[in-house]
């Protein structure tokens, strides 16, 4: 199985308790299905410019982030990818919703925190009282 690390960001919208999600489209007779906006982390990336780079392609919307709320992973046979789920807290600074990758994106959407929480497999996560983890980058060696 090949590692791939995957960066999503959590952006939380207190004012109507949604989370901002993605609709990946499906392969072959695999169904659509919701994530965070994110994904792989490409080589000389660090996980925060994956993080930032991808919500930007998959949302149009430019974001900072403000740590780590958890960290998840999945193998997928069918790939044969072991993955590693990184999913940082984020902060909208601009931009406004729009699909930038129709071939890959089906919908961005605000969804209800307790149903997108079930998507992302962080139902044990509380969105209003979230903490973090520091994340730092420590620069080439």
């Amino acid at each position: 199985m090949i590692r791939v690390d995957v960066a999503y960001v959590l952006l939380y919208n207190e004012e109507t308790n949604q989370i901002l999600m993605v609709l990946n489209k499906g392969e072959g007779e695999d169904p659509s299905y919701f994530t965070l906006p994110g994904g792989a982390v490409e080589q000389g990336e660090t996980l925060e410019e994956a993080a930032r780079r991808e919500t930007k392609e998959e949302t149009g919307l430019n974001v900072v982030v403000n740590g780590i709320v958890g960290i998840t992973e999945a193998f997928f046979r069918k790939r044969g990818h072991h993955a590693v789920f990184f999913i940082f807290l984020g902060k909208m600074v601009s931009g406004e919703v729009k699909i930038s990758l129709p071939e890959e994106i089906e919908e961005v959407v605000w969804m209800d925190a307790s149903v997108a929480r079930e998507h992302i497999g962080i139902s044990n996560i509380d969105v209003k009282t979230v903490t973090t983890i520091p994340y730092f980058y420590q620069g080439l060696k």
